[in-house]
Order: C-alpha cells, then structure tokens, then sequence
C-alpha cells in the first residue's frame, strides 16, 4: 500500500447496548451509516516517532467519545496487535466538548475526531506494518458499540499534515504552561470508596469551567466532578469508587484533572506533594 493512500478500513459492530433506530425503509442503521474512517499517514518526527492521526468523520446527529466518556458514555480502547516495528503508541487528545442531555453528562466529539498517533517505532530507519483495532461507542438518540479495523504502511519520512497539526494544537495546554500553581488534594472516606477534593490554585478559563477526572487506574469508577471558582481557587470534587470486591489504591500523582472552557482547556497531572 502506498504511503499516500492509506484509506484501507474494515468497520464492524456488534449491537445490544439499545435497540437501534429505523430508517427510512425501516431496517436497522448500520455502522457504515454512522462512521467512516482512515489513517492519516503524517510525518516522521526529529525523534524518529511517526506523527500520524486516526481520521473519524460522523454522520449528522451522531457523537463518539473521549478517553474518559462520563457516565453515560463508552471509552475507547485500541489494539495495535499484529503491527511490526511498533514499541508503544502515545495518543494526543484535542479538546474535548461537553454533552448535557438529559441532566446526564457526557464527553466527546459531533462530526468529525482526528486523533494524532504518536508511533514509536523499534527501528527508526524502517517502515511501520500499521494493524489496529478500535472499540468505540456512537451515539445520536441512542448508542451501540462499534469496532473499527484498520491497517497502514508507514514508510518514508511522510509530510507536515494540516488536519494533524491543527488537532494536536487544539489539545489541552500542560498546567504548568497555562499558570497552575498548586494542587491541593483531600480524600475522604464514602460508604465504598471515597470522596476527593481537589483545590486548583489557576487562572480562570473564558466561557465557565467543567472539570474532568481521571483516576489513572480504569478500574477506578470516577462520579461526575462538580466544580465551583472562588477567586485564583477552582475546587473539584468527585467520588472514587474501586471495583467490587477489591481495595481502592489511590495513586494521587497519576490523578488527572482536565479543565474545558469555551476556548481552551488545561491538562493537570496529579496533586501537589506534601
């Protein structure tokens, strides 16, 4: 396969989470319906990484979703099983948007997601046999999961891509560069788990402010945040809640705060020491 013709997509999805909606002539909506997708080929980097992008586009009404989906939501994960010269693969989320519907909250992206993927390759000088998976959830009126299948050689040192470089440069800026000074952290027990608060010593974003969290262990259950501003303060506050049956092992340095307003966001690793 080319390098500059990387579009090979298999998209199959297996139903059950809610009955789907009819369409015109009364049938099920199918996946091609709802999502199609390609592989965006990108650039090598100075560090010898590849700077691709996992290209999403859509139907109208229809939404998917970010890492941490909330409540309501499905996560994504991936599969890179089956890729040659591939070590790791580090993804580099824009922005995300708000969803309220319902008095439920929900997280992700309407129309279209181009994600940058990082691929850090074992041998810089060679070419990336590029074999994914990704399980997502979709969603207008209803939802249901979808597996999307793709693969890619990625070969040659490639080229700057618009779409690429306008998706990393809408994602979160790093606290330290958007003035966070301080992150005070509070746990207290819950009848099974506990209560976090978080005090966030930053400037105010434009727009209003919603808080993300992020237990940084998946098997952690995180509430829907609330998030109130006093002056320099933004206090966030959410349950923690471990998987039956198991202790709660709260790391607080790999607990993460996304803070979205209407032009920007911040991205915040873990709690102050001490």
């Amino acid at each position: 396969m080319k390098t500059n013709a990387l579009r090979q997509l298999a998209v199959s999805a297996a139903l059950g989470l809610a009955a789907l909606p009819a369409d015109a002539g009364g049938g099920a909506v199918s996946p091609d319906q709802v999502i199609a997708a390609e592989i965006l080929s990108g650039w090598q980097t100075d560090s010898g990484s590849r700077m691709a992008a996992l290209h999403l586009t859509l139907a109208p009404g229809w939404k998917t979703y970010w890492r941490a989906p909330g409540d309501a939501g499905i996560p994504p994960t991936f599969s890179w099983d089956g890729s040659k010269n591939l070590k790791s693969v580090r993804y580099h989320w824009p922005r995300p948007e708000v969803f309220e519907s319902f008095g439920t909250r929900t997280v992700g992206y309407h129309d279209e997601l181009v994600l940058p993927i990082e691929l850090i390759p074992n041998d810089p000088t060679a070419p990336i046999a590029l074999q994914g998976e990704m399980d997502l959830g979709v969603c207008e009126t209803i939802c249901m999961p979808a597996k999307l299948r793709f693969s890619a050689d990625l070969q040659g040192t490639g080229r700057p891509d618009a779409a690429i470089k306008s998706a990393l440069a809408a994602g979160p800026v790093p606290g330290a560069r958007a003035g966070v000074r301080e992150v005070r952290c509070e746990v207290g027990p819950t009848a099974d788990g506990v209560q976090l608060t978080a005090t966030i010593r930053m400037p105010a974003l434009k727009g209003g402010e919603v808080a993300l969290v992020e237990a940084g262990d998946p098997r952690i259950w995180v509430s829907d945040p609330t998030a109130r501003r006093k002056g320099e303060n933004l206090t966030v506050q959410a349950d923690l809640v471990p998987a039956r049956g198991t202790p709660l092992a709260l790391d607080r340095s790999a607990l993460r705060f996304t803070v979205i307003g209407s032009k920007g966001a911040v991205d915040i690793l873990g709690c102050t020491p001490g």
